[in-house]
């Protein structure tokens, strides 16, 4: 959801419904101004009135990255979209060629990339399992086709395919 605050287009990252003991209840929110890309931790009042802004989505593909940013482009139109490293905050991570993902415009500027809930990643660097070390839940680390260095169980090698969740950056299996 995107608001207007103190005359400043912000979209809203989290969300807390709170309840204070025999105080009135408020809504606490960590918000990302568009212009300036700065978050802050507000707080609301139950009887404050927000102006919210119109919000579309757009699925786009990732093509490349280069000096000027992200490029995804449009599977319909084929024009290309230059995003920011800013506006991607944890999407850097998990972008592969041609992957599919959904941006965030409010009031016509792009401002966030929605990734899929899990994604399908090659692992590129693995030191070997030792052998003998087969305690349950033993990992070791990894690093993924982005760079990304997550952990993941010993009798994964190099070059296997791997799906990672894209919200907490956990090994869920093998693709």
């Amino acid at each position: 959801m995107a608001i207007r605050y103190n005359g400043n287009v912000a979209i809203i990252l989290e969300v807390q419904h709170r309840t204070p003991g025999n105080l009135r209840a408020f809504v606490q929110c960590i918000i990302r101004y568009i212009g300036t890309g700065k978050s802050a931790d507000i707080r609301f009042s139950s009887t404050e009135k927000i102006d919210s802004v119109e919000v579309n989505r757009q699925k786009l593909e990732f093509s490349y990255k280069d000096q000027e940013g992200y490029n995804f482009m449009d599977p319909e139109t084929y024009e290309t979209v230059t995003l920011h490293k800013e506006l991607q905050a944890d999407a850097t991570d998990y972008l592969t060629e041609n992957m599919p993902v959904e941006v965030l415009y409010a009031e016509g500027r792009p401002v966030q990339v929605e990734l899929p809930a899990s994604v399908s990643m090659k692992v590129i660097e693995s030191a070997d399992g030792v052998r003998g070390d087969t305690a349950s839940n033993v990992q070791k680390p990894a690093t993924l086709e982005t760079g990304k260095v997550i952990n993941v169980p010993l009798f994964i090698k190099e070059g296997e395919m791997i799906k990672v969740d894209t919200r907490t950056g956990n090994y869920m299996g093998r693709s």
